[in-house]
């Protein structure tokens, strides 16, 4: 097809994207194959003519006064100027596109272009080496030498953290341009050990693999036709649509540890199912899988895991829903300063609440009893009581009811690149008041704790999924200088 053509429709800017992406994967594919079976370089002329780069999406608004003051979270314009950003599998992100294109090429008198970018595609993000015979034979030095590779220089998160750009020049359309996209989508696919196709809008992570069986318990008995949810996918290629008697059995011996954060996918239509990651215990990991599934755009996600309670009323068991947090992880500090505040969504603070009460069956004082609510303090040192008294007049200050490694990672990380987060908690132990976590008590505590507290997470994500999450977008999330795509 032309290399730029000019559009009036959401569809049709789609089509010309996935277009120039085909022409572009098939030229690169064809060259690599014919490199490796007969040593043949491609043509130069190939790459001076942008044969390998990504499409890219151009949009100029130019109006006469200006914009029109429009209230909503995102698909809007603060002020006139070209936008731009280069986009990877169209095919993959067509309903995202169509979100986020739709009420822009509405509501607003834009031109809309799609053209070659100067962004080529590297050879890996095409290319599956084990499918290619030879290709171990080959150094990695001379496929580097004659094709595109990713380059660190080109990867950044720039326009998610704010970075400033000099008045005149081209604007950024989107948080992730091509290249970060498709650094994220193979690095998911490595950590979890499950395809990107499978991943869901609503996300539950865990830091215990004990809720993962309860998860899988509750999802195979949705599989019965009877429910929106159509299959269950897990690490290693294995997905059920129709549960029999060994399907339990064959989750369990699913390769699930050879992968870091194995992922698993009650699948829905257009991905409205839900989405657990068992990341594991530390905010390394929180931060790394946030990361990348933030290129994904998930409606939500939610941190459903064990924490330390640090109130003298609590009770092993016990409920704590982060309103705040006290960020002691140190992770995200040069990219979101401790000093700035991660704000509760008020949607998911809700609907969380709502949750628990179905779940539990309780209510008024003897929910209150059981949730407790306020600041949760995330730590990155797992072995803190050794050092509490260092730390004591901190936690106090903060008035925190319960102390974890994992969640203000995951809100922090959902504030900063725009996705909406919440935590809910289970007290697994009291360590500052004698009830330490030891392996008879902790054997209990799962059994009666780990499945009540996954129905909960479930049944929030099923309560913010009724509206296709349009509640969450919450403009608290939007900084003022912001892309116009969510």
């Amino acid at each position: 097809m032309d290399a730029m053509s000019k559009h009036a429709k959401p569809e049709t800017v789609i089509e010309a994207l996935e277009a120039l992406y085909a022409e572009a994967v098939d030229a690169l594919s064809t060259a690599l194959n014919t490199f490796l079976h007969d040593g043949t370089p491609p043509n130069p002329r190939l790459r001076d003519e942008g044969a390998f780069c990504y499409p890219q999406l151009r949009i100029v608004y130019d109006p006469e006064g200006p914009p029109p003051p429009i209230s909503r979270a995102f698909g809007k314009f603060s002020e006139a100027g070209i936008y731009i950003t280069t986009i990877t599998r169209p095919e993959f992100f067509r309903d995202y596109l169509m979100e986020v294109l739709t009420p822009l090429m509405r509501d607003y008198d834009v031109d809309v272009y799609v053209e070659r970018s100067a962004s080529e595609i590297p050879y890996a993000y095409v290319w599956d080496p084990s499918q290619a015979a030879g290709l171990e034979e080959i150094a990695p030095a001379e496929l580097v030498r004659w094709f595109p590779s990713p380059k660190l220089t080109l990867i950044g998160d720039e326009v998610a953290d704010g970075e400033p750009f000099e008045a005149g020049e081209e604007r950024p359309l989107a948080l992730f341009d091509a290249q970060r996209v498709d650094f994220s989508l193979k690095r998911l696919q490595h950590y979890t050990g499950t395809p990107v196709e499978h991943f869901q809008h609503y996300v539950l992570f865990t830091n215990y693999h004990r809720y993962v069986d309860a998860f899988c318990d509750w999802a195979l008995t949705q599989l019965n036709g009877e429910t929106r949810y159509t299959s269950l996918s897990v690490p290693g290629g294995l997905e059920i649509s129709r549960p029999d008697e060994h399907s339990r059995a064959a989750i369990d011996a699913s390769p699930w540890r050879r992968f870091q954060m194995p992922a698993y996918h009650l699948r829905a239509a257009n991905g409205a199912g839900i989405t657990l990651v068992n990341i594991g215990v530390g905010p390394s990991n929180a931060k790394t899988i946030t990361d990348h599934l933030a290129v994904l755009r998930p409606q939500v996600w939610l941190m459903v895991g064990h924490c330390g309670g640090l109130r003298h009323s609590q009770s092993i068991g016990d409920y704590v829903l982060a309103h705040a947090y006290l960020r002691e992880d140190h992770v995200l500090d040069t990219v979101l300063p401790p000093e700035i505040p991660v704000p509760p969504i008020a949607e998911v603070q809700v609907a969380l609440q709502e949750a628990a009460a179905r779940v539990t069956g309780e209510k008024g004082e003897a929910l209150k009893k059981r949730l407790r609510t306020g600041t949760v303090v995330t730590t990155d040192d797992r072995n803190w009581e050794l050092r509490f008294t260092a730390s004591a007049r901190r936690f106090n200050k903060s008035r925190a009811v319960a102390i974890d490694m994992e969640s203000a990672t995951i809100a922090a990380n959902g504030f900063r690149l725009r996705v909406p987060y919440g935590t809910l908690l289970c007290v697994s132990d009291k360590p500052l008041h004698g009830e330490i976590k030891l392996p008879g008590a902790a054997n209990r505590f799962y059994e009666r704790a780990i499945g009540e507290h996954i129905r909960i997470g479930i049944e929030t994500l099923e309560r913010l999924s009724e509206d296709g999450g349009a509640a969450l977008h919450s403009r608290k999330l939007r900084a003022f200088d912001e892309p116009p795509f969510r």
